[in-house]
């Protein structure tokens, strides 16, 4: 669950990376009405890059919510109208040392970068580059949702980013059209996921960004993913996003993706395997890993296994055993006699 945190200098005090802090809340509400613009300057500072805010009014009402997943940083922000200028004196700082890609979820935001400047509306996606300055107008209160990724995943030079600032994405076909809803949705759910399944869907996530900055670029087609190679991605993060549902059947899968079932069963054919045995394997894996991680007799074979899709436990076992030769209790019995592998 979320950690609602009372005041950024009780936030600033914690452990940073502690499980329970993977979540963090800020919000206005917190402190007294007369301290909230000050207040949200220095939680964006901590949690995004610095910048100077201003707003009409003396009082400011916004919720800041972040995550991380792996190597992407997820932050959620809803603000009352206001405008944003990432100035020499904060770049200078140091803190730029990610590229910021943005859904518009609700409102609108005018931004100026590099010598464009493009309205996003909602949905549009935005690249941001915090090396260098960039001003952000939202005259009407809006949500925003930012994911922060390390430069060197993106694979493109300083050149190319330059190319993709101050422009609205639309995700109207292609590439974007894939990216787009999976962002909002990964933003959405970034803190029901487990640690191993956040990190997959990560570098899921940011394959699909990388090949979207590409096509948007010009790349040669040969260097993208394709139709099918993006549709696959979006397939397999669908499935994480669901794995706990035993209800996920390759027909409901085909549907959500407006795809026919032989076709769902080609993608993966051509990464030599099907998509049930996929579904199979991430389940089993998810199993092993929260067996690992509890105590001994905290929890029963059947309630993780239902908790990951298998509906009955005899399927589970029937399952585990074709794929590792032991019966889940004799492997768990085994892998705690000798202690967890390294």
């Amino acid at each position: 669950m979320p950690t609602a945190i009372g005041s950024y200098e009780e936030m600033s005090r914690r452990p940073a990376g502690a499980a329970s802090e993977r979540t963090r809340v800020l919000t206005t509400c917190s402190v007294p009405p007369h301290e909230s613009l000050e207040y949200w300057h220095d939680a964006v500072l901590d949690t995004l890059v610095g910048m100077d805010i201003a707003a009409e009014g003396r009082t400011y009402d916004a919720t800041l919510r972040t995550d991380r997943l792996g190597d992407l940083r997820i932050t959620t922000v809803e603000a009352d109208p206001g405008r944003v200028h990432r100035s020499p004196r904060f770049i200078a700082r140091g803190d730029g040392r990610e590229i910021f890609v943005a859904v518009q979820s609700t409102g609108r935001a005018r931004v100026e970068q590099d010598g464009r400047a493009t309205e996003l509306l909602p949905g549009d996606i935005g690249f941001f580059e915090t090396r260098r300055p960039f001003h952000t107008t939202f005259p009407d209160r809006f949500r925003l949702k930012i994911f922060a990724i390390p430069r060197p995943l993106l694979g493109l030079p300083e050149a190319d980013i330059r190319q993709l600032t101050g422009r609205a994405i639309h995700p109207g076909g292609g590439l974007p059209a894939l990216l787009g809803p999976l962002l909002e949705r990964l933003a959405d759910t970034s803190a029901s996921y487990t640690t191993p399944t956040a990190e997959r869907l990560a570098e899921s996530v940011i394959d699909l960004v990388a090949a979207t900055a590409a096509d948007q670029l010009g790349a040669d087609p040969a260097d993208l993913p394709g139709a099918d190679g993006a549709l696959l991605l979006s397939v397999r993060t669908y499935i994480r996003w669901h794995l706990s549902d035993p209800g996920l059947t390759p027909s409901v899968i085909a549907r959500a993706h407006g795809i026919s079932v032989r076709y769902l069963h080609r993608l993966f054919e051509a990464e030599d395997t099907t998509v049930c045995q996929w579904i199979r394997d991430l389940r089993l894996g998810e199993c092993r890993r929260e067996l690992t991680a509890r105590p001994a007799g905290s929890v029963s074979l059947g309630q993780v296994a239902r908790r990951w899709g298998f509906t009955s436990a005899a399927g589970f076992g029937k399952a585990f055993r074709s794929s590792f030769g032991l019966s889940p209790t004799d492997w768990l019995d085994r892998v705690r006699a000798d202690g967890p592998p390294c």
